[in-house]
């Protein structure tokens, strides 16, 4: 029987009571992994009747609740949390001016190659390994590079290509000594770079002390707040469009950069509203930072 709707047109009848209705809302709010076909499973509604999955997705999108992909962040123990908290307040207050004058540095590695997993095939049972909907997989991403490079407000230092493993020495002797203390003499900048052991190893640091050069603390666990985060982001879609690895980072539009480092005080408030937790600036490629 079919149940008529105030506008004149009729709907399917609910196989579910409002109690019903309620609890399965609450046991996917208690756990938001939960799949509606576990739910319909462990569930009978009226007249023991068995209810299917699509009822379940009916019910949860009554209370606005909505599939989608998880978002992919770093495991933040309560220590993170709390370092980061505190030091999205001792910067909060920071004026526009002190953040144009931070150089923010890192290391990434690109990939010819990468899945981004949103990747879809329509096929026919039986048909999954047929040609037609195999897509081609290259060995090791078919090759990658790792680079360095550091951006500030109106400036970017050249990319560095990194052949192998970066250790603490060569962190020192091919890019600190060379690219980075005389670029933040000749525009007096302050040097950000996050907790990564060759950055934070003593004879960098002692390096970087010898030099009079300022280095911001930085939280462990944080690329949502720091803009070169974004920048490599920008130049890894670039790569997957099939654009060649840019040569400099000046490829990039420097309104972007800039833009990026603005958003600094609002990463700050964004990281004290999450109290120390994950924030609207996460990025979704890439493995975890090294710390």
């Amino acid at each position: 029987n079919l149940a008529e709707h105030p506008a004149g047109l009729t709907t399917r009848p609910h196989v579910t009571t409002p109690a019903q209705d309620l609890h399965i809302q609450h046991l996917h709010l208690q756990d938001r992994l939960r799949s509606a076909t576990q739910t319909a499973a462990a569930t009978i509604g009226l007249h023991n009747q068995i209810i299917s999955a699509q009822t379940v997705r009916n019910c949860l999108r009554e209370a606005h609740l909505h599939a989608h992909r998880p978002h992919r962040g770093l495991n933040l123990t309560t220590v993170h949390r709390y370092n980061r908290l505190q030091w999205a307040n001792a910067h909060i207050r920071w004026r526009l001016a002190l953040w144009r004058g931070v150089l923010f540095t890192d290391e990434s590695r690109f990939s010819v190659y990468r899945a981004d997993g949103r990747q879809r095939v329509w096929r026919r049972v039986g048909e999954r390994f047929a040609d037609v909907n195999v897509v081609d997989r290259v060995a090791h991403g078919g090759g990658g590079v790792m680079v360095w490079a550091g951006v500030c407000y109106e400036q970017q230092t050249q990319v560095h290509f990194i052949d192998g493993i970066l250790n603490a020495q060569r962190y020192r002797d091919e890019i600190l000594k060379p690219i980075v203390v005389p670029f933040i003499h000749d525009h007096h900048l302050m040097l950000q770079h996050d907790n990564a052991r060759p950055h934070v190893a003593r004879i960098c640091t002692q390096f970087l002390e010898a030099e009079n050069i300022l280095v911001l603390a930085w939280p462990a666990y944080s690329p949502d707040t720091s803009p070169i985060e974004h920048v490599w982001d920008a130049l890894d879609r670039r790569i997957r469009q099939r654009v060649p690895v840019p040569a400099n980072i000046q490829q990039l539009p420097q309104t972007t950069i800039n833009n990026l480092i603005n958003s600094m005080r609002r990463r700050c408030v964004a990281l004290r509203e999450a109290d120390g937790g994950h924030t609207r600036y996460q990025l979704v490629f890439g493995p975890p930072p090294i710390q």
